[in-house]
Protein backbone atom coordinates (compact mmCIF):
# COMPACT_ATOMS: atom_id res chain seq x y z
CA UNK A 1 0.00 0.00 0.00
CA UNK A 2 2.78 2.45 0.72
CA UNK A 3 4.37 1.84 -2.74
CA UNK A 4 1.23 2.39 -4.21
CA UNK A 5 0.75 5.54 -1.98
CA UNK A 6 4.70 6.87 -3.03
CA UNK A 7 3.22 6.31 -6.73
CA UNK A 8 0.80 8.16 -6.50
CA UNK A 9 2.40 11.12 -4.84
CA UNK A 10 5.19 11.35 -7.87
CA UNK A 11 2.97 11.08 -10.55
CA UNK A 12 0.46 13.55 -8.77
CA UNK A 13 4.20 16.03 -8.56
CA UNK A 14 4.92 15.16 -11.94
CA UNK A 15 1.98 16.14 -13.11
CA UNK A 16 1.70 19.55 -11.02
CA UNK A 17 5.32 20.23 -12.20
CA UNK A 18 3.88 19.67 -15.71
CA UNK A 19 1.03 22.52 -15.32
CA UNK A 20 3.35 24.63 -13.94
CA UNK A 21 5.85 24.70 -16.98
CA UNK A 22 2.68 25.21 -19.15
CA UNK A 23 1.37 28.26 -16.98
CA UNK A 24 5.08 29.68 -16.48
CA UNK A 25 6.70 28.91 -19.86
CA UNK A 26 9.29 27.19 -17.78
CA UNK A 27 10.41 23.95 -18.07
CA UNK A 28 12.79 21.91 -15.88
CA UNK A 29 14.25 22.94 -12.32
CA UNK A 30 13.91 25.88 -11.35
CA UNK A 31 17.28 28.57 -10.00
CA UNK A 32 17.32 28.50 -6.54
CA UNK A 33 18.33 31.96 -4.84
CA UNK A 34 19.79 32.14 -1.67
CA UNK A 35 19.26 34.73 0.71
CA UNK A 36 20.45 34.92 4.21
CA UNK A 37 18.22 36.58 6.65
CA UNK A 38 20.53 37.78 9.60
CA UNK A 39 23.38 40.81 9.96
CA UNK A 40 21.21 43.56 8.42
CA UNK A 41 20.64 47.16 10.28
CA UNK A 42 17.38 47.11 8.82
CA UNK A 43 16.49 43.89 10.49
CA UNK A 44 15.51 40.43 9.42
CA UNK A 45 12.26 41.54 8.57
CA UNK A 46 13.56 43.71 5.78
CA UNK A 47 14.95 40.67 4.81
CA UNK A 48 12.20 38.31 4.53
CA UNK A 49 9.87 40.77 3.28
CA UNK A 50 12.36 41.36 0.15
CA UNK A 51 12.59 37.28 -0.43
CA UNK A 52 8.92 37.26 -0.59
CA UNK A 53 8.56 39.63 -3.00
CA UNK A 54 11.31 38.23 -5.32
CA UNK A 55 9.72 35.02 -4.97
CA UNK A 56 6.86 36.46 -6.00
CA UNK A 57 8.42 38.03 -9.22
CA UNK A 58 10.34 35.31 -10.74
CA UNK A 59 8.07 32.31 -11.90
CA UNK A 60 11.45 30.44 -13.52
CA UNK A 61 13.54 31.38 -9.67
CA UNK A 62 12.78 30.29 -5.73
CA UNK A 63 14.13 31.86 -2.60
CA UNK A 64 15.65 29.55 -0.22
CA UNK A 65 16.24 31.78 3.03
CA UNK A 66 19.22 30.64 5.25
CA UNK A 67 18.81 31.73 8.86
CA UNK A 68 16.40 31.57 11.91
CA UNK A 69 12.86 29.67 11.71
CA UNK A 70 10.22 32.71 10.79
CA UNK A 71 6.79 32.74 9.88
CA UNK A 72 6.86 32.28 5.83
CA UNK A 73 5.60 30.23 2.63
CA UNK A 74 9.70 30.32 1.68
CA UNK A 75 11.75 27.45 2.16
CA UNK A 76 14.53 27.90 5.37
CA UNK A 77 17.54 26.10 5.90
CA UNK A 78 17.86 27.07 9.53
CA UNK A 79 21.09 28.18 10.58
CA UNK A 80 21.34 30.97 14.26
CA UNK A 81 24.54 32.43 13.98
CA UNK A 82 26.28 34.33 10.77
CA UNK A 83 29.17 31.73 11.10
CA UNK A 84 26.93 29.25 11.22
CA UNK A 85 24.62 31.35 8.67
CA UNK A 86 27.55 31.19 5.90
CA UNK A 87 28.93 28.17 6.31
CA UNK A 88 25.82 26.61 5.45
CA UNK A 89 25.77 28.87 2.00
CA UNK A 90 29.11 27.80 1.19
CA UNK A 91 27.46 24.34 1.97
CA UNK A 92 24.57 25.16 -0.20
CA UNK A 93 26.38 26.72 -3.11
CA UNK A 94 29.49 24.51 -3.47
CA UNK A 95 26.66 21.32 -3.29
CA UNK A 96 24.55 22.46 -6.42
CA UNK A 97 21.65 22.71 -4.03
CA UNK A 98 21.51 26.86 -4.77
CA UNK A 99 22.73 28.42 -7.12
CA UNK A 100 23.28 31.48 -6.03
CA UNK A 101 23.06 33.26 -2.84
CA UNK A 102 22.38 37.52 -1.64
CA UNK A 103 24.18 37.91 1.63
CA UNK A 104 26.18 40.85 3.66
CA UNK A 105 29.11 40.82 5.10
CA UNK A 106 31.26 38.75 3.07
CA UNK A 107 35.02 38.28 2.13
CA UNK A 108 35.84 37.58 -0.71
CA UNK A 109 40.07 36.66 -1.70
CA UNK A 110 42.27 39.03 -3.47
CA UNK A 111 40.98 39.00 -7.56
CA UNK A 112 37.59 38.86 -6.63
CA UNK A 113 35.72 41.92 -6.95
CA UNK A 114 31.69 42.82 -6.98
CA UNK A 115 30.13 44.31 -9.91
CA UNK A 116 27.05 46.54 -8.92
CA UNK A 117 23.72 47.85 -10.38
CA UNK A 118 22.19 50.97 -10.24
CA UNK A 119 19.07 53.09 -11.60
CA UNK A 120 20.63 56.41 -12.47
CA UNK A 121 18.67 59.70 -11.55
CA UNK A 122 18.58 61.57 -14.64
CA UNK A 123 17.58 58.93 -17.19
CA UNK A 124 16.26 55.66 -15.08
CA UNK A 125 18.91 53.91 -16.82
CA UNK A 126 20.24 50.69 -15.57
CA UNK A 127 23.96 51.15 -14.58
CA UNK A 128 26.99 48.86 -13.77
CA UNK A 129 28.95 49.66 -11.56
CA UNK A 130 32.42 48.30 -11.79
CA UNK A 131 33.10 47.30 -8.86
CA UNK A 132 32.10 48.17 -5.43
CA UNK A 133 33.38 45.48 -2.91
CA UNK A 134 36.27 43.64 -3.05
CA UNK A 135 39.66 44.27 -4.50
CA UNK A 136 40.25 43.05 -7.77
CA UNK A 137 44.17 43.67 -7.81
CA UNK A 138 46.29 45.49 -4.61
CA UNK A 139 47.54 47.90 -7.20
CA UNK A 140 44.80 50.94 -9.02
CA UNK A 141 45.51 50.70 -12.05
CA UNK A 142 45.75 47.40 -12.97
CA UNK A 143 42.68 46.50 -10.81
CA UNK A 144 40.79 48.77 -13.36
CA UNK A 145 41.62 47.11 -16.68
CA UNK A 146 40.31 43.72 -14.64
CA UNK A 147 37.20 45.60 -13.61
CA UNK A 148 36.70 46.26 -16.99
CA UNK A 149 36.60 42.50 -17.69
CA UNK A 150 34.38 41.63 -14.55
CA UNK A 151 31.60 44.44 -15.80
CA UNK A 152 31.28 43.17 -19.23
CA UNK A 153 30.69 40.00 -17.60
CA UNK A 154 28.33 40.82 -15.63
CA UNK A 155 26.52 42.96 -18.04
CA UNK A 156 26.75 40.52 -20.73
CA UNK A 157 25.25 37.50 -18.49
CA UNK A 158 22.05 39.74 -17.59
CA UNK A 159 20.88 39.72 -21.58
CA UNK A 160 23.31 42.96 -22.54
CA UNK A 161 25.08 41.49 -25.89
CA UNK A 162 27.34 44.17 -26.74
CA UNK A 163 27.88 46.78 -23.49
CA UNK A 164 29.00 50.17 -23.85
CA UNK A 165 31.86 50.86 -21.60
CA UNK A 166 33.17 54.12 -19.92
CA UNK A 167 35.92 54.79 -17.91
CA UNK A 168 35.23 57.93 -14.97
CA UNK A 169 37.35 60.28 -14.57
CA UNK A 170 39.50 58.87 -11.23
CA UNK A 171 42.85 58.80 -10.54
CA UNK A 172 44.52 56.56 -13.32
CA UNK A 173 41.76 56.61 -15.72
CA UNK A 174 44.57 57.68 -18.73
CA UNK A 175 46.71 54.87 -17.90
CA UNK A 176 43.66 52.05 -17.54
CA UNK A 177 42.67 53.90 -20.82
CA UNK A 178 45.87 53.42 -22.85
CA UNK A 179 45.81 49.59 -21.48
CA UNK A 180 41.94 48.81 -22.43
CA UNK A 181 43.05 50.32 -26.07
CA UNK A 182 45.92 47.68 -26.00
CA UNK A 183 43.82 44.89 -25.21
CA UNK A 184 41.38 46.14 -28.03
CA UNK A 185 44.05 46.17 -30.69
CA UNK A 186 44.97 43.06 -29.75
CA UNK A 187 41.68 41.22 -30.34
CA UNK A 188 39.43 42.01 -26.99
CA UNK A 189 36.54 43.76 -27.79
CA UNK A 190 35.35 46.73 -25.96
CA UNK A 191 32.56 48.64 -26.79
CA UNK A 192 33.82 52.29 -25.71
CA UNK A 193 31.24 55.06 -25.53
CA UNK A 194 31.66 58.52 -26.14
CA UNK A 195 30.83 61.38 -22.66
CA UNK A 196 27.70 62.93 -23.21
CA UNK A 197 29.67 66.32 -22.70
CA UNK A 198 29.82 67.91 -25.74
CA UNK A 199 33.88 67.19 -26.15
CA UNK A 200 33.15 63.42 -25.77
CA UNK A 201 35.70 60.74 -25.05
CA UNK A 202 35.72 57.34 -23.43
CA UNK A 203 36.15 59.10 -20.40
CA UNK A 204 33.62 59.53 -18.22
CA UNK A 205 32.46 62.60 -16.53
CA UNK A 206 30.62 63.14 -13.27
CA UNK A 207 27.41 63.42 -15.82
CA UNK A 208 28.23 60.61 -17.18
CA UNK A 209 27.23 58.90 -13.93
CA UNK A 210 23.55 60.77 -13.57
CA UNK A 211 22.84 60.02 -17.05
CA UNK A 212 23.81 56.50 -17.30
CA UNK A 213 26.21 57.35 -20.65
CA UNK A 214 27.49 53.80 -20.63
CA UNK A 215 26.36 50.59 -19.62
CA UNK A 216 29.14 49.49 -17.38
CA UNK A 217 31.62 52.55 -15.60
CA UNK A 218 34.71 51.43 -14.77
CA UNK A 219 36.31 53.05 -11.59
CA UNK A 220 38.48 51.22 -8.36
CA UNK A 221 36.26 49.43 -5.67
CA UNK A 222 36.76 52.31 -2.73
CA UNK A 223 34.92 54.63 -5.67
CA UNK A 224 32.42 52.02 -6.66
CA UNK A 225 31.48 51.66 -3.09
CA UNK A 226 30.58 55.42 -2.46
CA UNK A 227 28.97 55.45 -5.68
CA UNK A 228 26.51 52.53 -4.96
CA UNK A 229 25.70 54.55 -1.68
CA UNK A 230 25.10 57.75 -3.04
CA UNK A 231 22.78 55.79 -6.06
CA UNK A 232 21.24 53.51 -3.28
CA UNK A 233 20.00 56.43 -0.49
CA UNK A 234 20.30 59.45 -2.27
CA UNK A 235 16.62 59.58 -1.75
CA UNK A 236 15.97 58.44 1.99
CA UNK A 237 18.42 60.67 3.37
CA UNK A 238 21.34 57.88 3.48
CA UNK A 239 20.70 55.52 6.00
CA UNK A 240 18.06 53.27 3.87
CA UNK A 241 19.11 52.18 0.56
CA UNK A 242 15.67 51.80 -1.21
CA UNK A 243 17.35 51.59 -4.81
CA UNK A 244 19.41 49.95 -7.29
CA UNK A 245 20.32 45.92 -7.48
CA UNK A 246 22.68 45.87 -4.48
CA UNK A 247 26.32 45.57 -4.54
CA UNK A 248 26.52 42.47 -7.28
CA UNK A 249 28.18 39.30 -7.54
CA UNK A 250 31.69 38.55 -6.99
CA UNK A 251 33.61 37.90 -10.25
CA UNK A 252 37.03 36.92 -10.75
CA UNK A 253 39.59 34.16 -12.76
CA UNK A 254 38.53 30.77 -11.19
CA UNK A 255 36.13 31.82 -8.66
CA UNK A 256 33.39 29.58 -8.74
CA UNK A 257 30.73 30.86 -6.30
CA UNK A 258 27.68 33.58 -7.62
CA UNK A 259 27.09 35.27 -4.18
CA UNK A 260 25.97 38.57 -4.12
CA UNK A 261 26.78 41.40 -1.60
CA UNK A 262 24.09 43.78 -0.30
CA UNK A 263 24.84 46.47 2.31
CA UNK A 264 23.44 46.18 5.98
CA UNK A 265 21.49 49.12 4.78
CA UNK A 266 20.20 47.58 2.00
CA UNK A 267 16.05 48.01 2.11
CA UNK A 268 13.47 45.57 0.90
CA UNK A 269 13.56 46.89 -2.94
CA UNK A 270 17.22 46.81 -2.89
CA UNK A 271 17.46 43.15 -1.12
CA UNK A 272 14.22 41.87 -3.74
CA UNK A 273 16.63 43.44 -6.76
CA UNK A 274 19.24 41.87 -5.46
CA UNK A 275 17.84 38.31 -6.23
CA UNK A 276 16.43 39.11 -8.98
CA UNK A 277 19.83 40.17 -10.36
CA UNK A 278 21.07 36.68 -8.93
CA UNK A 279 18.71 34.88 -10.71
CA UNK A 280 19.33 36.83 -14.33
CA UNK A 281 23.24 36.32 -13.71
CA UNK A 282 22.40 32.25 -13.14
CA UNK A 283 19.77 32.13 -16.22
CA UNK A 284 22.41 33.89 -18.37
CA UNK A 285 25.11 31.44 -16.90
CA UNK A 286 26.95 33.94 -15.78
CA UNK A 287 30.10 31.24 -15.19
CA UNK A 288 30.85 30.55 -18.39
CA UNK A 289 30.19 34.16 -19.73
CA UNK A 290 33.35 34.77 -17.12
CA UNK A 291 35.30 31.67 -18.56
CA UNK A 292 34.81 33.06 -22.25
CA UNK A 293 35.81 36.83 -21.76
CA UNK A 294 38.97 35.79 -19.49
CA UNK A 295 39.67 33.54 -22.01
CA UNK A 296 39.68 36.15 -24.96
CA UNK A 297 41.46 38.93 -22.88
CA UNK A 298 44.24 36.20 -22.16
CA UNK A 299 44.51 35.77 -25.73
CA UNK A 300 44.68 39.25 -26.04
CA UNK A 301 47.71 39.56 -23.99
CA UNK A 302 45.82 40.89 -20.84
CA UNK A 303 48.63 39.21 -18.95
CA UNK A 304 51.45 40.85 -20.44
CA UNK A 305 49.23 43.73 -20.26
CA UNK A 306 48.60 44.39 -16.76
CA UNK A 307 52.71 43.58 -15.53
CA UNK A 308 53.36 46.28 -18.10
CA UNK A 309 51.47 48.40 -15.58
CA UNK A 310 52.95 47.91 -12.24
CA UNK A 311 56.09 47.90 -13.51
CA UNK A 312 58.00 51.65 -14.48
CA UNK A 313 58.02 52.00 -18.04
CA UNK A 314 57.92 55.06 -18.94
CA UNK A 315 60.92 56.44 -16.93
CA UNK A 316 63.67 55.59 -19.13
CA UNK A 317 61.87 58.53 -21.40
CA UNK A 318 63.02 61.02 -19.27
CA UNK A 319 66.45 59.40 -18.35
CA UNK A 320 69.57 61.02 -19.62
CA UNK A 321 73.10 61.35 -17.97
CA UNK A 322 71.96 64.83 -16.57
CA UNK A 323 69.18 66.88 -16.19
CA UNK A 324 66.61 67.82 -19.03
CA UNK A 325 66.11 71.00 -19.75
CA UNK A 326 63.50 73.04 -21.59
CA UNK A 327 64.27 73.79 -25.24
CA UNK A 328 63.51 77.89 -26.05
CA UNK A 329 60.20 78.69 -25.40
CA UNK A 330 57.24 78.75 -28.39
CA UNK A 331 53.55 79.02 -28.68
CA UNK A 332 51.91 75.99 -26.96
CA UNK A 333 48.33 76.08 -28.04
CA UNK A 334 47.73 72.53 -29.14
CA UNK A 335 46.93 70.22 -26.49
CA UNK A 336 47.60 66.84 -25.88
CA UNK A 337 45.06 64.52 -23.39
CA UNK A 338 45.21 60.63 -21.88
CA UNK A 339 47.92 61.55 -19.66
CA UNK A 340 47.74 60.18 -16.37
CA UNK A 341 48.49 63.10 -13.72
CA UNK A 342 51.32 60.74 -12.21
CA UNK A 343 53.04 60.94 -15.08
CA UNK A 344 52.64 64.26 -16.53
CA UNK A 345 55.97 66.02 -15.81
CA UNK A 346 57.59 63.16 -16.95
CA UNK A 347 55.89 63.46 -20.21
CA UNK A 348 56.30 67.01 -20.72
CA UNK A 349 60.38 66.03 -20.06
CA UNK A 350 60.40 62.88 -22.51
CA UNK A 351 59.14 65.84 -24.98
CA UNK A 352 61.63 68.27 -24.16
CA UNK A 353 64.45 65.57 -24.39
CA UNK A 354 63.31 65.57 -28.01
CA UNK A 355 63.99 69.08 -28.72
CA UNK A 356 59.92 69.67 -28.48
CA UNK A 357 59.00 72.89 -26.06
CA UNK A 358 56.15 71.65 -24.07
CA UNK A 359 54.17 72.74 -20.99
CA UNK A 360 51.52 70.97 -18.47
CA UNK A 361 47.95 71.83 -18.22
CA UNK A 362 44.41 71.00 -16.82
CA UNK A 363 42.62 71.09 -19.51
CA UNK A 364 38.52 69.79 -20.24
CA UNK A 365 39.18 66.59 -19.29
CA UNK A 366 42.07 66.54 -17.03
CA UNK A 367 45.61 66.59 -17.46
CA UNK A 368 46.97 67.83 -20.52
CA UNK A 369 50.08 68.37 -22.21
CA UNK A 370 50.68 71.26 -24.48
CA UNK A 371 52.96 72.35 -27.52
CA UNK A 372 53.01 74.43 -30.54
CA UNK A 373 50.52 73.54 -33.24
CA UNK A 374 52.97 72.74 -35.96
CA UNK A 375 54.60 69.74 -33.77
CA UNK A 376 51.32 68.60 -32.38
CA UNK A 377 51.91 65.36 -34.48
CA UNK A 378 55.17 64.76 -33.62
CA UNK A 379 54.71 65.12 -30.19
CA UNK A 380 52.06 62.73 -29.81
CA UNK A 381 53.80 60.24 -31.63
CA UNK A 382 56.80 60.73 -28.84
CA UNK A 383 54.67 60.38 -26.00
CA UNK A 384 52.97 57.20 -27.86
CA UNK A 385 56.16 55.25 -28.50
CA UNK A 386 57.30 56.59 -24.47
CA UNK A 387 54.00 55.23 -23.52
CA UNK A 388 52.32 57.95 -21.85
CA UNK A 389 49.24 58.24 -24.39
CA UNK A 390 47.61 55.43 -26.40
CA UNK A 391 46.37 58.17 -29.60
CA UNK A 392 45.85 61.27 -30.51
CA UNK A 393 43.46 62.60 -28.23
CA UNK A 394 43.20 66.55 -28.64
CA UNK A 395 41.02 68.38 -26.05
Amino acid sequence: MSENKELKEMIGKVFNDIADAIETGQFGKKIKIGLTTLGSEKGLENLLRGGEIAAKRGDYYQVVLIGPKVETDLEIVEANTEEEMHKKMEELLDSGYIDACVTMHYNFPIGVATVGRVVTPARGKELFITTTTGTSSPHRAEAMVKNAIYGIIAAKATGIKKPTVGILNVEGARQVERALKELVANGYEINFTESGRSDGGTVMRGNDLLTGTPDVMIQDSLTGNILMKMFSAFTTGGDYEASGFGYGPGIGEGYDRTIMILSRASGTPVVANAIQYAAELVKGNVKEVAKKEFQAAKKAKLDEILKSLTKDTKKAATEDEGEVTAPPQEVATASIAGIDIMDLEDAVKALWKKGIYAESGMGCTGPIVMVNEGKLDTAVKVLAEAGFVASPSPC
